[in-house]
């Protein structure tokens, strides 16, 4: 680890760079291709990483671990000195091994871990609440009043049962008495009868008021022992979220942010400006924020960003082990684009019209419907931001018709793309896709080898709230989904599949595909959940479907051009 002058934190590069051109503008942080001087900075700390010997972290990489493994976020931000020398911060998102100070990473904005700091000391009290609504919650004595209460309206319950029953039967055997003494009694003795069973009726209607009355009295002193011990959890409860509230404010009026043009501010009104949102907890921790906030406070130029993923990935988002990931959004948009303003950073590539020079084929045309093979990384419906799409070209060739999407594939995946020309086709086709009729496959090449030979992936998915539009496995809101494959064959390290999708869920294959659950393997090119490539190499290669006009089984297929 080399040092300069006062900035402790301040690496200097092992090897010549004199060779690799600076870029001309800074790094758009959510979308980007590390800077050659970037992944030299990220090499090196990742040498460090695997021989320091400062602190301990189960990253899970050894092949024994105790199964409380946890990758990390690192990242690394080349900077300039005043001096005009090149070097790089290190950091790591989160705290690592228990603590927020360590001789290689920037320190935090605020550190929250500061022995009797206000953090540490106001989570002891929210600890001890944790720990007594725990010890209620899990009371004998609140045990047994349920019980107790439970018991009762049982007992209760079963025997209201049997008084309803012997009063419906009393009033059955009424109606049949009435039905079968009106023709032999006269009008005087009829109309004494009728007064003894509308008494009788009466007595009936009290008795069961009386019954519900004596079961209203004698449930009323557990249910009011069971009220009372509820409201003190609730009580305590309240507090809790009070506290945690006033603490979480208290806490994210430490971070105050610095951006290329010297200003500042904090975090609560960076999210209020950006979005009118209320920061989510851990916003500032992450590894950018911390980097680019070192840089201003000690007259670092920036020069370039990366940050890579060290460890085992969680069990629900796709983390892989060095491979490079754009910043998280949710937490660390609203962040970094204040922190930017002052600097002059790359465009944002997903907002940059690319595909107006390129061709979209088609392969066939009829009254109702266009079938088009897609190209990769040309979009199926106009963005926010880039409006050339599938739809968007149709919508000239037939300005009046208006094209209707039956179905999309992601920007990135090529292949066969149907387009319905009227109402009619567009709900007969779509009936299908819901009731799941249409056969589709899909060609992909994996980047690794495959031993077995097919299966059936069944991941549940949902989206990644904190980083859209990344996906997770998630088994308590997923949504379901399916996919068969097939192993085609394998070429030069990599292995060519076959995808049957059986649900249509967004980034369905490529998350059976790279998920530890799945097989364990990214679609190559994958620049979400593998490594970037020249193209993302999936490709919808057959569809069947019963055609809405001739109500015939119609097919098309086109094979992938990788």
């Amino acid at each position: 680890m080399g040092t300069l002058d006062n900035n402790a934190y301040f690496h200097s590069f092992k090897e010549d760079i004199s060779g690799i051109e600076l870029p001309s503008r800074f790094t758009f942080p959510f979308c980007y291709e590390p800077h050659p001087l970037a992944i030299i900075a990220a090499q090196q700390l990742q040498a460090y990483l695997e021989i320091q010997n400062e602190w301990t972290h189960n990253f899970g990489l050894e092949e024994n671990n105790d199964g409380h493994a946890i990758g990390k976020m690192f990242g690394i931000l080349v900077v300039r000195d005043q001096q005009h020398r090149l070097g790089y911060l290190a950091a790591v998102s989160g705290k690592l091994a228990g603590s927020n100070k360590h001789s290689y990473f920037v320190p935090p904005i605020f550190d929250m871990l500061e022995k009797d700091g206000f953090f540490l000391n106001e989570e002891v009290h929210l600890n001890a609440l944790n720990r007594k609504i725990e010890l209620l919650e899990n009371s004998a004595e609140l045990a047994q009043t349920k019980s107790n209460l439970n018991r009762l309206k049982d007992q209760w319950d079963t025997a209201l049962d049997l008084l309803k029953t012997k009063l419906r039967n009393q009033k059955k055997e009424r109606k049949e008495t009435r039905t079968r003494l009106r023709p032999i009694l006269s009008d005087e003795a009829y109309e004494t009868l009728m007064e003894d069973m509308r008494n009788q009726s009466l007595k009936d209607k009290q008795e069961l008021q009386r019954y519900q009355y004596d079961m209203h009295l004698a449930l009323e002193s557990e249910n009011l022992k069971l009220q009372r011990l509820l409201s003190d959890i609730l009580a305590m409860k309240e507090e809790r979220k009070t506290r945690s509230g006033n603490l979480q404010r208290q806490l994210f009026e430490q971070y105050n942010f610095l951006n290329a043009e010297g200003q500042q501010k904090n975090v609560i009104a960076i999210f209020q400006d950006f979005d009118q949102s209320t920061p989510p907890a851990g916003s500032g921790e992450c590894a950018a924020p911390k980097l680019l906030q070192y840089a201003y406070s000690h007259n670092l130029t920036p020069i370039a960003l990366a940050e890579f993923w060290w460890g085992c990935s969680p069990a629900s988002e796709i983390r892989r082990h060095k491979n490079y990931y754009p910043a998280c959004r949710k937490k660390c948009e609203p962040i970094l684009g204040y922190m930017l303003q002052g600097l002059t950073v790359d465009p944002n590539p997903m907002q940059q019209e690319t595909t107006l020079q390129t061709e979209l084929p088609q392969i066939y045309e009829d009254e109702d419907i266009i079938v088009f093979n897609k190209p990769a990384e040309f979009l199926s419906v106009p963005g926010i931001y880039v409006k050339d799409s599938v739809y968007t070209r149709v919508l000239k060739r037939y300005p009046n018709a208006g094209p209707i999407i039956i179905h999309r594939l992601d920007m990135s995946t090529s292949g066969l793309l149907v387009v319905a020309k009227n109402k009619v086709a567009h709900q007969f086709i779509q009936d299908q896709f819901i009731q799941h009729t249409i056969t589709k496959e899909y060609i992909a090449l994996l980047d690794g080898v495959i031993e077995q030979e097919c299966g059936l992936i069944d991941l549940p998915l949902r989206v990644d709230l904190d980083d859209r539009p990344r996906q997770m496995v998630c088994y308590t809101y997923g949504k379901p989904a399916q996919t068969k494959w097939e192993r085609i064959a394998v070429e030069n390290g990599k292995t060519r599949v076959r995808f049957y999708p059986l649900t249509g869920r967004t980034h369905q294959l490529r998350m059976h595909a790279v998920h530890p659950e799945g097989l364990n393997t990214p679609i190559l090119g994958d620049d979400l959940y593998g490594r970037k490539a020249n193209r993302l190499h999936l490709h919808a290669a057959f569809i069947k479907f019963i055609h809405p006009g001739s109500r015939q089984e119609i097919s098309f297929q086109i094979p992938s051009d990788f």
